[in-house]
C-alpha cells in the first residue's frame, strides 16, 4: 500500500507519463494511486510557465495549442516538473507558524511559552488527564492569559510529533515510561464498530429488557442507576467488575480473586452496592451473560432491580463501555491477571479516575457530583 504523501520517484514517473500522453486515470492506474491523488498533484505543483520548472519538465503532447486549439484543455495544458513539484509540495509541508507545545527557537516568544505549558501538559498526561481535560482546565485556570491556554487539538499534535522518530524515547522519557494517550496510538486513525443483530435472549432476563427501565435511568434525571460489566484479563483468566453511575459517571469496582460464576458476582455486587446510600441504589443495567443468573437475589439483598440489553449491544450501557475503555490504561488486556490486583488496589484506581473532570458534568469531577446529590438530598 502506497504512503500518505507522493514520494520523488512516483512524481517522476507522473511527469513521464504526463510527457508520453497519457491521462490522469491512466497514470493513476500506472503507479498505484487513485485518480484524484495525480489530479489534485499536479494541480498544486504544476510549472505555470515552462522557466518555473528551469526550463526542463514534460508537457502533455495532445494539449491545446495555438496551433491546436481543439485541443486537451484544463490542467493537461500545464508544464509538470518532478523536481519542481517535489521542491514546492516541501516547502507547503513545513509548518510556517511555531505551534505551542512544539514551537521552535525561531520564535523566541513562543519558545518561552512551549516551555512554560509543555510541563504542565506533561505532568496532567502522567496523572492520565485526557487532552480535553487539559484544555478545559488551562482554559478555566487562566481564563485571561490565552498563551497559557491551549487546545486539545494541539496537545495531540503535540504527542503524535513527538511520538515519531527520536522524539518518541525523549517523550517516554519526559512521561517516565506510560503512555501519552490512553490508547497508546502514536497516529490517528479512523473507528468503525459494526453491531450484530444476533439476538439470543437467556432465560434469566424475563421480563427485565432495558425497556422497561424507569425513564428517569434513561434520562439520566435522578443519581441511582447504574450501568455494570465485566473486564476480562489476559487469556480470559481472571476479570473485575466495574459500575458506572449514569448521572455523576462515579466508578466503583469490585474484585474477583477466585472466579466470576454468578455466585461470586452476585456477593461482590452487594458488598459494592452496600457502600452507598439506598437511594443511590435503584437499578442496575447488564448485560445478558450468565453472571447475572442469580440476579433476583441480588435484588433481594439490595433493593436494586436488574436490567438486561440487547445481545451484543454495547451502545446500551455507552456509559460503562467508556469507562471500561478507561480502565484499559491501568489494566491492558494483554498482560493484566486481576488476581494480582487486591480490592484496596481497584478501590485506588476507582478514586482516581472521580477525580477526574468531565466535560459531560461541565468538567466536575464524578466524585464532585455524586457529593453534591448528596448534600442537596441531605439539606
Amino acid at each position: 500500500m502506497p504512503g500518505r504523501r507522493l514520494t520523488s520517484a512516483e512524481r517522476a514517473q507522473i511527469e513521464v507519463l504526463f510527457g508520453a500522453g497519457r491521462s490522469f486515470p491512466q497514470i493513476a492506474e500506472a503507479i498505484g494511486r487513485d485518480r484524484s491523488t495525480v489530479w489534485r498533484e499536479v494541480d498544486r505543483n504544476h510549472s505555470y510557465r515552462r522557466s518555473d520548472a528551469g526550463g526542463g519538465g514534460a508537457r502533455h503532447p495532445g494539449r491545446a495549442t495555438t496551433a491546436r486549439p481543439d485541443g486537451l484543455g484544463g490542467l493537461y495544458r500545464w508544464t509538470y516538473s518532478h523536481v519542481a513539484a517535489h521542491r514546492k509540495a516541501q516547502e507547503r509541508a513545513r509548518r510556517h507558524r511555531p505551534g505551542k507545545l512544539i514551537g521552535n527557537s525561531g520564535n523566541k516568544g513562543r519558545a518561552r511559552c512551549a516551555g512554560r505549558l509543555w510541563p504542565v501538559v506533561r505532568d496532567l498526561l502522567i496523572a492520565r488527564w485526557s487532552p480535553q481535560q487539559i484544555a478545559a482546565h488551562l482554559a478555566a485556570t487562566h481564563p485571561h492569559q490565552p498563551e497559557l491556554q491551549v487546545s486539545h487539538e494541539t496537545i495531540y499534535q503535540a504527542i503524535y510529533y513527538q511520538s515519531r522518530g527520536r522524539m518518541r524515547a525523549e517523550l517516554a522519557r519526559q512521561l517516565g515510561g506510560r503512555r501519552a494517550l490512553r490508547t497508546g496510538r502514536t497516529a490517528r486513525r479512523p473507528q468503525s464498530r459494526l453491531a450484530r443483530a444476533e439476538r439470543s435472549p437467556k432465560p434469566w432476563t424475563a421480563d427485565l429488557h432495558i425497556s422497561a427501565r424507569p425513564a428517569q435511568a434513561t434520562d439520566r434525571a435522578v443519581p441511582g442507576h447504574w450501568e455494570g460489566d465485566l473486564i476480562i484479563g489476559a487469556r480470559g483468566t481472571s476479570a473485575i467488575i466495574t459500575l458506572v453511575e449514569r448521572t455523576t459517571r462515579f466508578v466503583m469496582l469490585g474484585s474477583l480473586p477466585d472466579s466470576r460464576v454468578s455466585e461470586q458476582v452476585t456477593d461482590v455486587l452487594i458488598g459494592l452496592m452496600r457502600r452507598l446510600p439506598a437511594e443511590l441504589a435503584a437499578t442496575l443495567t447488564w448485560d445478558q451473560g450468565s453472571e447475572m443468573a442469580r440476579h433476583a437475589t441480588f435484588t433481594l439483598a439490595t433493593g436494586c432491580q436488574v436490567y438486561f440489553c440487547d445481545p451484543h449491544s454495547p451502545w446500551q450501557r455507552g456509559t460503562n463501555e467508556n469507562t471500561n475503555g478507561l480502565l484499559r490504561q491501568y489494566f491492558p488486556r494483554s498482560s493484566t491477571d486481576f488476581r494480582t490486583h487486591t480490592q484496596h488496589d481497584l478501590d485506588e484506581v476507582a478514586r482516581e479516575l472521580n477525580a477526574r473532570p468531565r466535560q459531560t458534568l461541565d468538567w466536575k469531577t464524578p466524585a464532585q457530583a455524586l457529593n453534591q446529590f448528596l448534600v442537596a438530598t441531605a439539606a
